[in-house]
């Protein structure tokens, strides 16, 4: 189970060659074994390491090289009623690696529509923005998005679209992640 401490690092040397990207640049890197990492924090069943001067994102797959266990929390969301209320769950655990607030918090995700296919089965359509234009981590969040998107049963589309009209603002986050992030006054 990853410890939901946040705030809580971790040195840890990592016990086989894992798979990272780094932030803000979103390029994919090994980490080999034996390198000292620093796990800055753990949201979403991913990690946000510091190495080598260096900030980096491991996916859930690899948490094991840091000597950790990811949750599966497809069980809690398999218990809420609608697509759409599951969807919005799966959404809340996609973390911006940059700040430990997630998606729906941050506002980012700007529209969620579901149409039923001909085989019974949905098609999730989202429309959301980053929180700067340039944002080396923007396709990386959108893989996030549409993966957690796909995990749901009786999901077979998930399409993903990057918006930035309006821009993102701080006025957008939740009441919730503008204290997380202490930018209430």
């Amino acid at each position: 189970m990853i410890m939901r401490n946040k705030y809580k690092k971790e040195v840890v040397v990592l016990n086989r060659d894992a798979m990272s990207i780094l932030i803000p640049s979103g390029v994919s890197t090994k980490i080999p074994q034996g390198t000292k990492v620093t796990i800055m924090q753990s949201l979403g069943n991913t990690f946000t390491i510091a190495f080598s001067g260096n900030l980096a994102r491991i996916k859930a797959e690899d948490a094991d090289a840091l000597g950790k266990s990811v949750e599966n929390s497809m069980e809690y969301v398999m218990s809420n009623a609608a697509i759409k209320d599951k969807v919005w769950a799966q959404l809340s655990t996609v973390f911006d690696p940059e700040i430990p607030v997630n998606v729906v918090e941050l506002g980012l995700i700007y529209t969620c529509n579901i149409e039923q296919l001909e085989n019974n089965n949905f098609c999730v359509i989202i429309e959301m923005t980053l929180t700067a234009p340039g944002c080396g981590m923007g396709p990386v969040l959108i893989e996030d998005v549409k993966q957690k998107i796909l995990a749901i049963p009786k999901v077979d589309i998930a399409k993903v679209s990057i918006v930035f009209d309006p821009p993102w603002n701080r006025e957008m986050m939740s009441d919730t992640a503008k204290l997380e992030l202490g930018l209430f006054y």
